[in-house]
């Protein structure tokens, strides 16, 4: 349950009866979180993918989306980073599209994926993105609204898919932390994949002479532990109860990569401490320099490093970063986005509404 699907927790506690579909699923990976929900699945599931493997499905996703049943329903509301906008509704169906980022692979970060795949398999991955790059530009014209949850995702709808966007910013739980007493250590929070940079917070701390703790696992894990293990502390996934502790005591929480939104620096925030990010994406729109965190040049690991090893820390007031937190709450998202979805498809939300009246 990391942000993108926390965020589409919100999204359905906002209408409860609501069916759900999904191209894969596993309730155990949710905490069961949508154990009492109505599910459905594509027919990759019968595959029987788990969180390790799932990836390598990547261009049988296209079509996996499109086939889901959704033509019965006059509303749909996705939450999509790659395929889930390109279902295909009934005619007349309104489709409304929360939308994480167009899929990085095969924009932003095509590049990276490139990279990351090994050389004898580059030619078929290069033409598998751009299949799916085809695809994504005829599937967003399939979507009635797009919502963004960043200015830097709003920017991208219009660049990749030249469709307008209003932006929402995603929840965050703010009432599951809380202010406690910080130590000396740095914080990381993410998955451990290429694209959040990982890499140059650590650098950055190895040359601040600062210990880090990182909560997450991924395919950099056996990577990072290599080069970074002298001076970094890998903990992999943990729960809810201790990620809320781990926050608490961090001396700061460090944000390396550009993200769309960045829900952990907004957790951390939520918990009173500050967060040193890049001057960039999301936090931009979430740090304010200099009052809840350090902004620093995006790429630039030197002042990275003397961001952590020059900022006093300790001289932050945990009480105002919180303050500032609470601006990006679950019950905030929750009212915006059914007050939009309402005003574009006249289907509002029985639980905001119920709490709106108490």
């Amino acid at each position: 349950m990391r942000g993108a699907e926390r965020t589409f927790a919100a999204m359905t506690d906002c209408w409860p009866g609501a069916p759900i579909y999904t191209l894969l699923y596993d309730g155990k990976g949710c905490d069961g979180r949508f154990d009492d929900r109505e599910v459905h699945t594509s027919y990759l599931q019968r595959l029987g993918p788990n969180q390790r493997g799932f990836r390598r499905l990547l261009p049988l996703f296209p079509r996996a989306a499109e086939r889901l049943p959704v033509q019965d329903h006059g509303v749909l509301i996705s939450s999509s980073s790659a395929f889930a906008h390109g279902v295909r509704p009934a005619a007349g169906a309104v489709h409304v599209c929360y939308c994480h980022s167009p899929f990085r692979y095969v924009w932003h970060e095509e590049q990276r994926a490139l990279d990351e795949a090994p050389r004898p398999l580059r030619p078929l991955v290069r033409g598998t993105l751009r299949r799916v790059r085809k695809w994504d530009v005829e599937a967003s014209s399939r979507v009635t609204h797009f919502i963004a949850n960043s200015q830097i995702t709003q920017e991208r709808i219009a660049r990749f898919w030249e469709r307008e966007s209003v932006v929402i910013h995603p929840p965050v739980d703010v009432d599951r932390f809380s202010i406690g007493e910080p130590e000396d250590h740095l914080l990381v929070v993410c998955e451990l994949v290429r694209h959040k940079r990982v890499d140059a917070a650590l650098e950055g701390a190895r040359r601040a002479g600062r210990r880090v703790k990182v909560v997450g696992s991924g395919p950099e894990r056996e990577r990072l532990e290599r080069l970074y293990g002298d001076h970094a502390d890998f903990l992999g996934r943990v729960g809810d109860e201790e990620l809320t502790r781990i926050y608490s005591s961090a001396a700061a929480v460090v944000v390396p990569n550009v993200e769309e939104f960045g829900i952990a620096a907004v957790e951390a925030m939520a918990a009173g401490r500050p967060v040193v990010g890049m001057d960039a994406g999301g936090t931009r729109e979430t740090v304010v320099d200099g009052e809840t965190g350090v902004l620093v040049p995006l790429g630039d690991v030197d002042a990275l490093a003397e961001a952590l090893g020059q900022t006093d820390f300790h001289s932050f007031s945990p009480e105002q970063i919180r303050a500032h937190a609470t601006g990006f709450s679950r019950q905030t998202f929750m009212a915006r986005l059914s007050a939009h979805v309402e005003e574009l498809t006249g289907v509002s939300s029985p639980v905001v509404e119920t709490a709106q009246a108490a």
